[in-house]
């Protein structure tokens, strides 16, 4: 197939979901819209009685909403961190994936906002935190943070929007008016792709500090105050390889459904997930190492408040909470993404959808037990989350999951320019990396080593290209 045909079935393939809709997407679309309307329904209904139709009480005044705050900014992290770093490390095999991580981080920021605003009793005095508020405390520094990522991911999402946009433009026939703006101009001028390569270059440096900043802060949060399994110096990196874990897990079971959905199989083929499992493994042992060591030095030092909450966790109130959590994030993606046999497609979502469950308890056994036994005498109340707690947690995911099913009926899900670029460009810039690395013995044409001939073989299919 020459570059001309390849780029056709390019474009047919990955605009047919944008440009045809089958009944099965307007049902998926309804089912989650009603879930979405009953979840407004039980905000309402909190709003207007106040937050003593949950579950929380004193002193458990953190519950469902502050671990899915924690949980959804975590998620966040699926497209910044994998997304630039696979950029920066120029690994081809990016191309397919990139997008659909970077739509995750800019949605699900809106929801972990979103969990804030619902733990507050007052939301119209939300603006009180910038209007009145002093650095000196986390939380404003989370409100910074997270207004810079949130700007930062925008627009490391729009920037390789804009051609695949201007390719929209031209060949929509609905929402014509609507592409013609977002593409700015677009017009494909080499000058024009330089200058956006350059941008998203920029932008895949700035947003991989940014993004770990993010859940750094989120960690001081709890870590800068005096609660017992709290006040922790590893609560940062702790937390941001959590964030990293439970992203990479999002990101699979989004690639999974996209190309079951709208048969991508071409595009989000076995060595996708094959890539992703293993460094979702490699995950696996970090976050196993930073648990480990958090439940060690909790309990070899044997401090009385906090050996309360640790045994709290291991046979008491939350013991299935946190057994579960081990079964989630350790002993099934142990298993499954540790043998190549099990690490297929199927293998892979499996562990992940665990993966994503686990991670999801873990935020709960950090947030609630804590809170739960605290150092001074007060009251201990046993927290239970109430109907309004579980609907706003089911609206939640089911508005993201809506969200994105709309994104990819407005912009294409895989990055049609990407692709066509790593088809046009992409053997002869590894070509070219393997001949920077390589001795100058490799890069005599007449050598009669296996090496040599398989990059002549490169160079002369670089040149037919």
């Amino acid at each position: 197939m020459d570059l001309k045909k390849a780029f056709e079935h390019d474009e047919k393939t990955l605009l047919k979901p944008i440009l045809e809709s089958n009944r099965n997407y307007y049902i998926t679309v309804c089912l989650l819209s009603l879930v979405v309307a009953w979840g407004f329904f039980a905000y309402f209904h909190q709003l207007r009685n106040g937050l003593g139709v949950t579950g929380l009480n004193r002193p458990v005044y953190w519950g469902f909403y502050i671990t899915n705050f924690v949980f959804f900014i975590g998620i966040s992290h699926a497209g910044t961190l994998i997304s630039a770093i696979l950029r920066i490390a120029q690994a081809e095999w990016r191309r397919a994936i990139t997008r659909s991580a970077e739509v995750i981080t800019v949605m699900v920021i809106f929801f972990g906002v979103a969990s804030i605003l619902m733990d507050l009793g007052r939301p119209d005095r939300i603006m009180n935190i910038i209007k009145f508020g002093r650095f000196e405390s986390p939380l404003l520094w989370d409100v910074t943070s997270i207004t810079i990522y949130l700007t930062a991911s925008t627009v490391y999402l729009f920037l390789p929007l804009i051609p695949d946009i201007a390719l929209m433009r031209d060949k929509a026939n609905k929402r014509k008016w609507l592409y013609t703006v977002l593409a700015l101009g677009w017009t494909g001028t080499p000058r024009q792709f330089h200058r956006l390569e350059t941008a998203i270059s920029v932008m895949a440096i700035l947003v991989i500090p940014v993004a770990v900043s993010v859940h750094t802060v989120v960690s001081f949060v709890f870590a800068m105050t005096i609660q017992p399994m709290w006040h922790s110096a590893i609560f940062g990196p702790y937390f941001v390889v959590g964030a990293i874990y439970s992203g990479i897990a999002a990101l699979i079971i989004a690639m999974a459904l996209i190309r079951w959905v709208y048969h991508l199989e071409d595009y989000l083929k076995d060595i996708h997930f094959n890539n992703l499992g293993t460094l979702l493994f490699v995950m696996t042992l970090l976050w196993s190492y930073f648990t480990f060591s958090e439940y060690l030095t909790t309990f070899y030092g044997a401090e009385p408040s906090h050996m309360q909450v640790f045994w709290a966790k291991f046979n008491g109130e939350f013991r299935f909470e946190f057994w579960g959590m081990i079964l989630c994030c350790l002993v099934i993606p142990g298993i499954f993404l540790s043998n190549r046999k099990l690490r297929t497609i199927k293998g892979c979502v499996f562990a992940s959808a665990a993966i994503t469950i686990g991670m999801w308890l873990e935020r709960f056994i950090i947030v609630v037990p804590t809170l739960a036994n605290p150092r001074l005498p007060y009251d201990r109340g046993v927290y239970h989350p109430s109907w309004v707690e579980l609907s706003l947690l089911a609206g939640c995911f089911a508005f993201f999951i809506l969200l994105y099913v709309l994104f990819t009926k407005f912009f294409p899900i895989v990055s049609i320019w990407e692709i066509q670029e790593g088809r046009k460009h992409a053997v002869a810039e590894v070509a070219g990396r393997v001949r920077s690395y390589l001795p100058d013995a490799y890069n005599i044409k007449n050598d009669v080593d296996v090496e040599t001939k398989t990059f002549t073989n490169a160079e002369t299919f670089i040149g037919n290209t």
